[in-house]
């Protein structure tokens, strides 16, 4: 921390650096002309020889006009050159990191108070409501303005006439992927540091804590905007058409070839959000599990207030909305969470799992899955649990956890070549999770004997046959 606070002090003292950088740009410019965009992009490229190349932190006022240029920005070139721009002075400059540990092997965070940062939370409320209602405000936001951009893309999502190929859409998708990026850079760190330290007021103070705990903000309406625009992106904008006109007084409307690079450009943009998006769920998830655990060891104090933790938010809404179901078990790629959430989806109608959030070793959730299983393996237990979850989100659920159990299972590969030495904690081995996911299926046909068989559930079980057999030549 003291070299980057030295290496800061060193650029502001001469403030040359600085001085000569900013005089290309004109902040308060809020033109759109060729010659405007020329000057911006030129700007750009002096921030990152002289940040970059030269390897001298950025200053306050760089960071701000680089985050300004993206956010208002209608070329194409401009927001995402900024957006790049934005991600490389993290990563080479981070706000939080993780020092080597020394000689008594513990690590220590490092955090630079000094650094510029796209979150502000301690603006008054005057403040806030003064700049929220200025759409031309581009200083950092503040919790109530990342629940607006998360709005404007669920109305964007839904909205595919006009707003996918505007570039305010993505514009405010790469928006979003920065500020995920950054409460990573923040929060990661701390919470490795916090499972050695038990230090809760490491997470307490990250930027994901202060944002999730903003009382600006409605959580719980937060979370499902989250899950929407999500699977929103998933079924919306996979393989879609991206050809839809302008209306003609869109105030966004961009050039003639902008408007090309746009459309080239948005399904991937849409694709980049989307995993943004999961990463901004597992990161609160990772936090509510770390927070679980400072609550049972008496760490927490009534100023962390409560709150519903987001997996129990996920598996109400997927209950609720079927709908969203199988959109959002494709899309979530994270095994131990994936599992987590399918295992919570069966206890919230069985009472049979008692599932666990923190961090664990697989053989918990392997046991737990077991214990789902044992559901299905008569078939009045079976018509029991279908007549509370349908058998179509029956087939997804057990198909994903299936799947997700392989990957928690290490490799495939070793699974096979050593099925008897990858034992849950209660005795259950890889071979009999295959057979009772194939026993589960095979009851389910019998209760419901026109049920079609989904191709997700067809692939676990063509896996789990795979490695039924494969054990039984190895006896």
């Amino acid at each position: 921390m003291e070299i980057a606070i030295a290496n800061r002090r060193r650029l502001n003292a001469g403030g040359v650096v600085e001085e000569n950088i900013l005089a290309i740009l004109d902040v308060a410019d809020t033109s759109h002309t060729q010659h405007a965009t020329d000057d911006r992009i030129s700007f750009l490229e002096a921030v990152r020889a002289a940040c970059i190349v030269n390897r001298t932190p950025p200053t306050n006022k760089m960071c701000e006009a680089v985050f300004r240029i993206m956010r208002i920005s209608k070329s194409l070139e401009l927001v995402m050159e900024s957006y790049r721009l934005l991600n490389e002075l993290d990563e080479h400059f981070p706000r939080v990191y993780v020092s080597e540990a020394g000689e008594s092997g513990s690590s220590k965070l490092v955090v630079d108070e000094e650094a510029w940062s796209p979150f502000v939370f301690n603006l008054d409320i005057a403040t806030i409501e003064r700049e929220t209602s200025d759409k031309s405000c581009t200083r950092p936001l503040d919790p109530l303005g990342f629940q607006l951009l998360l709005q404007e893309l669920l109305q964007s999502v839904n909205d595919t006439n006009l707003h996918g190929l505007e570039i305010k859409s993505l514009r405010n998708m790469l928006l979003f992927q920065y500020l995920v990026n950054a409460l990573g850079g923040d929060f990661v760190p701390r919470n490795n540091v916090y499972e050695e330290t038990m230090d809760w007021v490491l997470l307490r103070e990250s930027s994901l804590g202060m944002l999730m705990s903003s009382r600006r903000i409605n959580y719980k309406n937060l979370m499902k905007d989250c899950l929407s625009i999500m699977c929103g992106l998933h079924e919306v904008y996979s393989g879609s058409r991206m050809d839809e006109e302008y209306s003609d007084n869109s105030e966004d409307k961009p050039s003639p070839s902008d408007n090309c690079a746009t459309a080239v450009a948005f399904p991937e943009v849409a694709s980049w959000a989307r995993t943004a998006m999961q990463k901004l769920l597992i990161f609160i998830m990772e936090l509510d599990a770390s927070r679980k655990i400072a609550d049972m060891q008496g760490r927490t104090t009534r100023a962390d207030g409560v709150r519903t933790p987001l997996l129990e938010i996920i598996v109400d809404e997927l209950s609720y909305n079927t709908d969203l179901l199988s959109s959002f078990l494709q899309i979530l790629d994270e095994p131990k969470w994936k599992l987590e959430i399918i295992l919570q989806y069966f206890s919230k109608y069985t009472g049979r799992v008692s599932t666990n959030t923190r961090r664990s070793s697989g053989s918990k959730e392997d046991m737990s899955l077991s214990g789902v299983l044992k559901g299905f393996t008569t078939i009045t237990s079976t018509k029991n649990i279908i007549k509370k979850i349908n058998a179509v989100s029956v087939q997804v659920l057990l198909a994903h956890a299936f799947q997700a159990y392989l990957s928690l299972s290490s490799s495939l590969q070793d699974a096979e070549s050593n099925c008897s030495s990858k034992k849950e904690a209660n005795g259950s081995s890889l071979i009999e999770i295959c057979k009772n996911t194939i026993s589960a299926f095979s009851n389910l046909k019998r209760v419901d004997g026109k049920m079609a068989i989904l191709p997700i559930a067809k692939e676990a079980l063509f896996t789990a046959a795979t490695i039924s057999s494969t054990e039984s030549e190895d006896v």
